[in-house]
């Protein structure tokens, strides 16, 4: 369907990207910005430079290699669990929702959630730091209660995006939600 431009929480730019595979099934795509070259080589420069002046201090040359190594290591660790490329959200009207993060790594996480427990989508509301901010969460059933809420599960924790960008996420979610609730009273199965 195409992709739109929008803003997260914090003012980065993040990218929404829509695809409707068939009327009952949607995928949707928050993408955040790429890890800066800029940013990284700051770090990086810091770090050394940092290492750099306590070898000038102590003349030991294990605070130079141990720097090194501290910085590529948390390097690894940052790309592969830290860093999120894009959270997606597949929506399927009979079987369920998937919820995938790619981390800056290559590595994925994926959850599925079966529509049988999904209660609803909703955007929330939480104060953080002095502001509103919006997120999309799917609320699951409780097992023992039809009209109670067992678990709230967030989405799009690590791209944030602003409500305007939650909205267009929500009514896509709620469209597949309504034709899964009328559809079996229209066909008569329970």
């Amino acid at each position: 369907m195409g992709e739109r431009r929008y803003r997260s929480a914090s003012g980065a730019p993040v990218a929404l990207r829509r695809r409707q595979h068939s009327a009952s099934c949607r995928e949707l795509a928050v993408r955040c910005p790429r890890l800066q070259l800029r940013s990284l080589s700051a770090v990086t420069s810091a770090v050394w430079l940092a290492a750099y002046g306590l070898f000038v201090l102590s003349e030991n040359s294990m605070v130079l290699s141990a720097a090194i190594f501290i910085t590529l290591f948390g390097l690894i660790i940052y790309l592969h669990f830290v860093k999120v490329d894009q959270e997606s959200l597949l929506v399927i009207g009979s079987l369920g929702i998937q919820v995938t993060s790619s981390y800056a790594s290559g590595r994925e996480s994926t959850t599925f959630i079966e529509m049988g427990q999904v209660k609803d989508v909703v955007i929330n509301e939480a104060i953080h730091m002095q502001k509103v901010i919006y997120y999309l969460c799917i609320l699951l059933r409780d097992p023992g209660d039809p009209q109670g809420i067992s678990e709230v599960v967030p989405l799009f924790q690590s791209s944030k995006p602003r409500l305007d960008c939650l909205i267009e996420v929500y009514k896509s979610c709620q469209e597949i939600l309504e034709q899964r609730k009328t559809a079996p009273q229209s066909s008569g199965i329970k």
